[in-house]
């Protein structure tokens, strides 16, 4: 976006921003639903996609946010990015009414486990095994900057699933055949996503985020409960993600790199619970991010005291406005909240967003469109009344 007069400075300082997913509008669905049908064919729904992907821009824009996403219409789940995008995993065809299923029987605001669909699903959405070395065949992100890039008056970026997650959702002991252990296997998956970032570099993308809910399993008894009883090591874990994703943003100078952490985003539910104060000395201080998105909505994620730990030069984006709840955040409470956190971290450091994307797969968050209007309108007046 240099083009644009766009510096790198504004970018790693922006006082607002996005995770990234915006609620799949009805015209979608129902152009989704004809294309699985086979009563659509790939083009037409292209072109519809692309007319709704300028409507999700127009929304961005005329709110007033300093940075933008496609609203990650065509993915059916935020993982996509490197779901659809490698060859080499066992797995089956991706449908809505299969994220559908997952869904069943959920109730908003409880503590939601992921159900074993037998097979069913994209890797990464699900723990998969391979099949022979994962390679890329189709780099999603790029397609998804592309048709973006020539309309938006704005900077745009693009998440991609980080490594963790990708590890954490590897059926290791299945795959033995292929990969003799962890780091093989780590080593290809940030050898496939420096080729999308290089692409989107080459493309002209200079705000790239990565997606790691992961990480908030090394706070939550469960998940490293279920770790361990798969014979792994969590310290281990941990230390080899950190590694990789470090290892995606070497050698992309002029490029801003965010990471965001949260705690589950399906249809109004939370997967995880625990505070960053055990991991975050580590997170702010090894990865060299320049952009740490972090979940603040509710007292899952506790106190800002970790952000002490956040060294000169980088910034936490706040994600105080929650995307799963209709219920609008007050000005004066969100002002509040953020002078606690500058209590920590100097303002400047600082800045506001929703704590995750409104549908983080397609049948998103049990909220509706002019909600999600508020809630990021809401975001923008904040940080206006703070920052300037």
């Amino acid at each position: 976006h240099a083009k644009r007069g766009v510096k790198l400075s504004e970018l790693d300082t922006a006082r607002t921003d996005v995770v990234g997913s915006l609620l799949r509008p009805p015209a979608w669905r129902e152009a989704r639903a004809r294309l699985e049908a086979g009563t659509l064919d790939a083009a037409g729904f292209a072109r519809i996609e692309e007319a709704l992907v300028r409507d999700a821009v127009r929304l961005q824009e005329s709110v007033g946010l300093d940075v933008l996403s496609d609203g990650e219409l065509s993915r059916l789940n935020f993982q996509d990015s490197f779901g659809l995008a490698v060859g080499g995993y066992e797995s089956a065809k991706e449908t809505v009414s299969l994220h559908e299923k997952r869904i069943e029987g959920a109730q908003p605001n409880q503590r939601w486990e992921i159900p074993d669909l037998h097979g069913a699903g994209t890797p990464v959405s699900h723990r998969r095994p391979v099949k022979e070395r994962i390679h890329l065949v189709r780099n999603v992100p790029l397609e998804e900057y592309q048709r973006i890039q020539p309309f938006a008056k704005k900077p745009i970026k693009v998440a991609i699933i980080g490594p963790d997650r990708i590890g954490q959702r590897f059926d290791h002991q299945a795959s033995r055949a292929v990969y003799a252990n962890m780091d093989a296997f780590m080593d290809d998956v940030v050898a496939i996503q420096r080729q999308m970032v290089q692409s989107l570099v080459d493309a002209g993308c200079r705000y790239i985020h990565i997606d790691e809910p992961g990480y908030t399993a090394y706070v939550d008894p469960p998940s490293l409960e279920a770790m361990r009883a798969r014979g792994e090591h969590p310290p281990a874990n941990f230390t080899r993600s950190i590694k990789a994703n470090a290892a995606i943003t070497r050698g992309f100078p002029g490029v801003t790199f965010g990471i965001h952490l949260c705690r589950g985003n399906q249809r109004s539910m939370w997967h995880r619970e625990g505070t960053y104060d055990e991991i975050a000395e580590r997170l702010f201080n090894e990865l060299p991010h320049q952009r740490f998105l972090l979940e603040y909505d509710s007292p899952r994620a506790g106190g800002f005291e970790p952000l002490r730990f956040v060294p000169k030069g980088k910034t936490v984006v706040l994600g105080l406005v929650s995307t799963k709840v209709s219920q609008l955040e007050a000005v004066d409470d969100l002002k509040r909240r953020i002078d606690q956190a500058a209590k920590f971290l100097p303002l400047e450091q600082l800045a506001i967003s929703p704590q995750c994307g409104f549908s983080s797969d397609v049948v998103g968050n049990l909220i509706s469109a002019d909600d999600q209007k508020r809630k990021l309108e809401r975001v923008v007046e904040v940080a206006r009344q703070v920052w300037q």
